[in-house]
């Protein structure tokens, strides 16, 4: 917890770091505003073309120009997502969650979560930042589920948002999601936390968004066709990940891995 304290107060004198927080809150904004219109089930999985914006800009920020293999995976993963969402074809579902879905199904998150943190703290390196990628990976998407629900109770006016208890679980669900994130660019390279944040949010909302929202994706034989979409989505996040990681520049700093203090650079805030 020291160590954690530590860190905050270090990033917070980093106009980078705010700045990148910055953008995620508006980032946020704009994701509740697709979640207003559209389904858990599709907003959240095109959440993972971020990688996609984030390979542009850092080619243009660091002046380097992607590999044959970058292009690879940017390939695989724009495939994927097409593939997979194209396969599955998400209804739109409900605007709102199914009355006295919640508590189970809140429930069950949150021992996932804390079986995922237990984990990761018995383990170190990659795994430990799998682990963690995976939990924050499952904070976010009940944080998108949460912000589905506010959104939904906006037609109620803005008494009713105020007055219920969705809107401060969101807040509370983000702030979890976000520590996670931030422990597993610490924890280990960008190239496992990455991936397993892509896939384990998109993978997470579509549950979310078939239990509480009765959302629905096509089954039958379009399983093969959304299994090899996910697959796609899978090698590409690994290969941009590891594009991004390349040399440690987009990286976190080894010193942060390795919990050392405030003379290692900070990781910047992401959200997949």
């Amino acid at each position: 917890m020291r160590q954690a304290v530590r860190w905050l107060a270090h990033v917070l004198r980093r106009p980078y770091w705010l700045a990148g927080t910055g953008l995620l809150a508006l980032s946020t904004v704009l994701q509740a505003s697709a979640l207003a219109v559209g389904s858990l089930s599709l907003v959240q999985p095109l959440l993972a073309s971020e990688l996609l914006f984030t390979l542009a800009v850092g080619s243009a920020v660091f002046h380097r120009r992607p590999n044959r293999r970058t292009w690879l995976a940017f390939a695989a993963l724009v495939l994927g997502l097409a593939l997979f969402l194209g396969a599955a074809a998400p209804t739109a579902g409900r605007t709102t969650v199914v009355p006295g879905r919640w508590p189970a199904t809140g429930g069950a998150v949150l021992c996932i979560v804390a079986v995922l943190l237990s984990a990761a703290l018995a383990v170190i390196g990659a795994p430990r930042a799998v682990l963690l990628g995976l939990a924050s990976a499952v904070s976010f998407a009940a944080t998108a589920a949460l912000m589905k629900e506010v959104m939904g109770q906006l037609g109620h006016g803005d008494g009713a948002v105020l007055t219920h208890w969705p809107l401060y679980a969101g807040i509370a669900a983000g702030t979890v999601g976000f520590l996670l994130l931030q422990s597993a660019l610490r924890a280990g390279s960008l190239t496992f936390s990455q991936p397993a944040l892509t896939l384990g949010d998109a993978l997470t909302s579509v549950a979310l968004g078939w239990v509480l929202f009765e959302e629905r994706i096509a089954l039958g034989i379009r399983v093969l066709p959304e299994a090899v979409g996910v697959a796609l989505i899978g090698a590409g996040s690994v290969g941009l990940a590891s594009a991004l990681a390349a040399g440690g520049t987009w990286d976190a700093a080894p010193g942060w891995r390795n919990g050392s203090g405030p003379g290692a650079q900070e990781p910047t805030p992401q959200r997949s």
